[in-house]
């Protein structure tokens, strides 16, 4: 009976890896190759620029804003790391890349809501364009409605 059930549990396990596409991995992913401080300096590059963005679908801003998040937690667990163990700031910094973080992520924030400004004023011209003619019908059911109210039934 147990060794049923635990077939049962690892296809429906398996299963639900393969569709979904997650694997859980536990805390390995908020330190760099597994590690819990690199071994040395890579060179890093550069925020990503608004201009970038702009060109950028929605899907691929909400992908990248979630690999930045990612990158902003590991970079958080390895400066709590190095303050844990007590390593001085100047062998193990990391200011430059939160930065880039930040200001990426600030950028997606500002190429978004360019978006969201440019949709609400098309939504604004297109609905002050648009109703005067049904709100010239919807007089004229209003008054055929008060004449029908004063008529006896």
């Amino acid at each position: 009976m147990f060794a049923r059930f635990s077939t049962l549990t690892r296809q429906l396990s398996t299963r639900r890896t393969a569709q979904s596409g997650f694997v859980g991995r536990g805390l390995e992913d908020f330190f760099e190759n597994g590690q819990r401080l690199p071994a040395s300096r890579d060179q890093t590059g550069r925020a990503w620029s608004a201009s970038e963005l702009r060109q950028k679908s929605w899907e691929d801003l909400q992908k990248l804003w979630y690999v930045v998040l990612k990158e902003r937690n590991v970079l958080a667990s390895q400066a709590e790391e190095s303050r844990r163990l007590s390593i001085p700031s100047q062998f193990f910094s990391n200011k430059s890349r939160v930065i880039k973080c930040k200001k990426s992520m600030a950028r997606i924030k500002t190429v978004l809501n360019e978006r969201q400004l440019a949709w609400e004023a098309t939504q604004k011209t297109n609905s002050s364009s648009l109703p005067s003619q049904p709100l010239q019908a919807v007089d004229a059911l209003a008054e055929s409605a008060s004449k029908d109210a004063s008529l006896p039934v």
